[in-house]
């Protein structure tokens, strides 16, 4: 980290008292010119100068190489300290100084036979002067200190490797032999290490012989070198776990990572590298121990069971340890464990439920939120016993709120609102909880995470009865609320769900008492929910509530009137449309769309069009809610942990997407494909877009010459499908021109209208290459298809640095063999939520079944995981859990397809033999798309 961003960072940094800039500037060049030199007035004014320095302040090129000039004079003192302060000085004006290489002499005659106190200043300092030119030179004298005996030697040239990376990495790749040796030799600190600072006196007996901290950087560095040769880095990986090569915790924790980043690329080396992280779960750090376990715990899809258990007995020796930061990182992986598989971990329920009084709220509120997860596994509502335990874990819970802060009861909440939604049937007791807790004195923030909740639980549980009393309970809420915020949506929920329900009459008389009662914010809101009432019920219900919007024509204020006599005259005139829709814009395209819009003056002249943006039904809006509320479970890592372990909620939103929202990000993505292919003359007589895959597919491997992936545009009403290849060129020294794909279909129905090809990609460049396909209709049948594809291409050198080619050079054709690609059932289907999945079955017409043998999965869960990938179908009622020990299961899959019809899959799965056997029972709106599904799951 520079100075300078650490000055940006550090909240207590102060400019106050600083030196005069020019002053010191003057007096540094009086003091270090002078004759003889005086080394505690220059190490003074060096220190002032670094504070300068460090607090943002710059010196112009010229005064910067005038300051250099100066301090390099000062090499002709010996005194050690103020050696170390012109190296700091010298490192910190390498970036602004010019001739700055004059010094490198002085600086390796330093490194040769300089005195210990600054040597590994002198080879830090000498990785910043050097540049691409000159650290030839230099080589020697860093292989040299690298495998120096004294670890701080060593620990600054491998540290000073690192700088050098950038723009001499051959130059770096020779140390790699040097690097090896320094991590299996054993380098101690010189005797006289320590005694050279007053501060330890005599005490030095005791201090430690070495710190290992060379081996960390050391593998570091390797890895910078062999990050791009899996086979290197494996044989690397394989010598230092063999043994006791590693002696440095950190060192060891980094190599844990290295291999599960190498699981990530190559799942199929877990058999070779599992045994290697299964040592680790018993090292004598805690630290390695417990990056073991979190290696293992993102895999575990890749482990057995029995595999599996070792993690959670080494999870459960660490929560039992004194130190707090180990007891809160161990509960954070359980409680990450439990998200998947709460089964896993009743075995350390009795350790969890000891925690739940912790004086460390973080771990105690960690704790409660594993338990409620391990209940839903199978204890509530299953037996007696499970019901007492969950009585006594509500018991802690609600004696734990008098105790902790607001934000470790928003945690709980949350927590206890995903346990409900992912388990509908344990919801109960836990509704219960959240509506006693929100009769109690609360702020704002702790009121309004229940009543979202609430909201959230009445959406999506299929109970209508939980929703009738949920309902019931924010009436009575609203009866004394003092927030008006949430007094209008409460309202606003009781119009669109109370309509709905068995007795409406019941909430219409609350609504009222906010008409008499409340301000007019409320007011206003409280006519709008009487009028959703009059609109949905009609009858005798719409007369009396046109009675009760009567009475407030009169209100004082002028927006109730307005509300109340635009309702009555909607009410009259039968306009149930403009209070109650069904369908509501995405706002993310809308967005979108108008800023597109409003960028461009020259759009003014044609009005918005507000066709372009997509109407979303009352049943995808649920979905996109579900699926953000539900993947929270699914996150790598889960909200409620977050937000205990004070991490940023939004660190990787700048780079992906999060998956609670992907749905709703789809069609944003969408709406951008739809633009960039309107753009395309050639597409423009298409229509409108109808769906396309939003993650890319790899046709290659990342590290080929060429990286190729497609993404597949369906346009229904013209029948056309686009594929669409992104290619980029990797070759350093190569130009690839007149660049096409050719993709031949094994469907004959699929016929090749055109290539839009690439003229030219220069190295590091990408480009699309498009192909377009006129495809069969539903009604014929045969919709699936893959295609065989290959990149042809012109190649030619490069002959200069900006990637230009010899115009008399033909080059020579080329072809390239890629992956095939699949158009297969799910590339027609979204997701899509319904509360009551079988009714929804029972109702569908188009019938179709058979039975397969699921490829390349041998437990219930990978095959689920399959299944929902394969046909992008959303699972319902809690059926994409499975439990470890269940050897059969039943998933329910929903969606629709792209012609606007409903598709429902029930798939029975059972678990014989080592192999996924599976049952796939679709219906389906659409004639004939059913038998689609049926063909198209393996």
């Amino acid at each position: 980290m520079s100075t300078s961003t650490y000055k940006k960072q550090d909240a207590y940094a102060s400019s106050g008292n600083l030196p005069d800039k020019m002053a010191i500037f003057q007096e540094c060049l009086q003091q270090f010119n002078a004759s003889p030199v005086n080394a505690k007035k220059c190490r003074q004014l060096l220190a002032k100068l670094l504070r300068l320095i460090y607090h943002g302040e710059q010196f112009p090129s010229q005064e910067s190489t005038t300051l250099f000039f100066s301090i390099s004079k000062l090499f002709q003192h010996k005194d050690s300290s103020l050696r170390q302060l012109v190296y700091l000085t010298i490192k910190e004006l390498s970036s602004t100084s010019d001739d700055i290489l004059m010094v490198t002499s002085s600086i390796m005659r330093d490194i040769q036979g300089g005195d210990i106190i600054y040597k590994p200043n002198a080879i830090r300092t000498l990785s910043k002067v050097l540049d691409s030119t000159t650290v030839n030179a230099a080589e020697r004298l860093f292989k040299n200190a690298i495998v120096d005996k004294n670890p701080v030697i060593s620990s600054a040239a491998l540290i000073s490797s690192y700088n050098l990376l950038p723009n001499s990495k051959e130059v770096v790749k020779r140390f790699t032999n040097e690097t090896l040796e320094s991590i299996q030799s054993h380098k101690v600190f010189p005797s006289n290490q320590f005694q050279l600072h007053e501060f330890y006196g005599n005490s030095t007996s005791k201090l430690p012989t070495t710190s290992y901290m060379y081996q960390y950087h050391a593998l570091g560095l390797l890895y910078h070198l062999r990050n791009h040769d899996k086979m290197a880095l494996m044989k690397l990986i394989t010598s230092l776990s063999e043994g006791s090569a590693l002696k440095n915790s950190l060192s060891i924790i980094q190599l844990i990572k290295y291999i599960h980043k190498i699981l990530i690329e190559d799942e199929a080396l877990i058999g070779h590298l599992y045994p290697i992280l299964a040592a680790f779960l018993k090292h004598k750090s805690d630290m390695v121990e417990l990056e073991a376990c979190k290696t293992l715990v993102s895999l575990q899809h890749l482990i057995k069971d029995d595999q599996f258990m070792a993690i959670i007995n080494t999870l459960q020796k660490l929560l039992g340890v004194p130190r707090t930061a180990t007891r809160f990182a161990a509960i954070r992986l359980i409680n990450k464990i439990s998200v998947k598989h709460p089964e896993k971990i009743l075995v350390v329920n009795s350790e969890l439920e000891g925690l739940i009084n912790d004086e460390n709220r973080s771990i105690s509120t960690l704790a409660i939120t594993t338990l409620l997860k391990t209940m839903g596994a199978g204890t509530i509502d299953t037996g007696s016993v499970g019901g007492e335990s969950v009585d006594r874990l509500i018991s802690k819970m609600t004696s734990l709120m008098g105790e902790i802060t607001e934000d470790f009861k928003i945690v709980i909440i949350e927590a206890i609102e995903n346990l409900a939604l992912k388990f509908p049937a344990k919801h109960k007791k836990l509704v219960s909880f959240l509506t006693d807790l929100l009769r109690d004195d609360g702020t704002l923030p702790l009121k309004t995470s229940i009543v979202n909740a609430l909201f959230d639980l009445i959406k999506f549980l299929p109970d209508a009865g939980a929703k009738q009393l949920i309902l019931m309970n924010l009436c009575e809420f609203i009866e004394d609320c003092e927030f008006a915020e949430l007094s209008v949506r409460i309202l606003h929920l009781l119009g669109d769900e109370g309509p709905h329900t068995t007795n409406p009459s019941y909430y219409i008389r609350h609504i009222y008492n906010r008409l008499v009662l409340e301000n007019s914010i409320v007011r206003s809101s409280a006519i709008i929910a009487l009028a959703k009432f009059a609109a949905v019920c009609g009858g005798h219900v719409s007369k009396n509530i046109q009675i009760l919007l009567s009475r407030c024509l009169n209100d004082a204020d002028d927006e109730v009137r307005d509300r109340a006599a635009l309702s009555l005259k909607f009410i009259k005139a039968n306009h149930k449309n403009f209070v109650v829709s069904d369908s509501k814009y995405d706002l993310a395209s809308l967005e979108s769309k108008l800023t597109h819009y409003l960028n461009d003056e020259s759009n003014f002249d044609t009005k918005f069009d507000i066709s372009e943006v997509p109407l979303l039904t009352s049943e995808e809006l649920k979905s996109i809610e579900y699926n953000r509320k539900i993947n929270k479970l699914d996150s790598g890592v889960t909200e409620s942990s977050d937000a205990v372990g004070n991490e940023d909620r939004g660190k990787e939103s700048g780079d992906k997407l999060s998956a609670g929202d992907s749905l709703s990000n789809d069609l944003l993505k969408q709406q951008e494909y739809s633009q960039e292919l309107s753009a395309i003359p050639e597409f423009a007589d298409y229509g409108t877009l109808s769906k396309s895959t939003i993650t890319p597919v790899y046709l290659t491997e990342r590290e080929n010459e060429f990286v190729v992936t497609v993404i597949k545009h369906f346009f229904i009403d013209s029948q056309k499908l686009v594929l669409q290849y992104n290619i980029t060129n990797t070759l350093p020294r190569s130009v690839l021109q007149d660049i096409s794909v050719i993709a031949q279909p094994d469907n004959e129905l699929y016929e090749e209208d055109f290539i839009i090809p690439i003229s030219e990609l220069k190295p590091d460049q990408s480009g699309d290459v498009y192909v377009s396909f006129s495809t069969p209709s539903i009604t014929d049948g045969d919709i699936l298809v893959a295609f065989g594809n290959t990149v042809a291409y012109t190649n030619k050198d490069v002959i200069d640095e900006e990637g230009n080619v010899d115009q008399r050079d033909d080059g020579w054709s080329d072809e390239y063999q890629i992956d095939d690609l699949e158009v297969s059932a799910g590339d027609f289907e979204t997701p899509l939520y319904n509360s009551n999945f079988t009714a929804v079955y029972d109702q569908l017409d188009n019938t179709d079944s058979s039975v397969v043998t699921i490829s390349g999965v041998d437990t219930l869960d990978n095959a689920i995981t399959r299944l929902k990938t394969s046909l992008n179908l959303m699972p319902l009622d809690g059926s994409d859990f499975v439990p470890s020990d269940a050897t059969s299961h039943v998933l329910k899959l929903l969606g629709k397809d792209v012609w606007g019809g409903k598709v429902a899959v029930m798939a029975r799965l059972a678990l014989t033999g080592g192999k996924v056997v599976a049952k796939i029972e679709a219906k389906s709106e659409t004639e004939t798309f059913s038998s689609i599904i049926t063909s198209g799951a393996y």
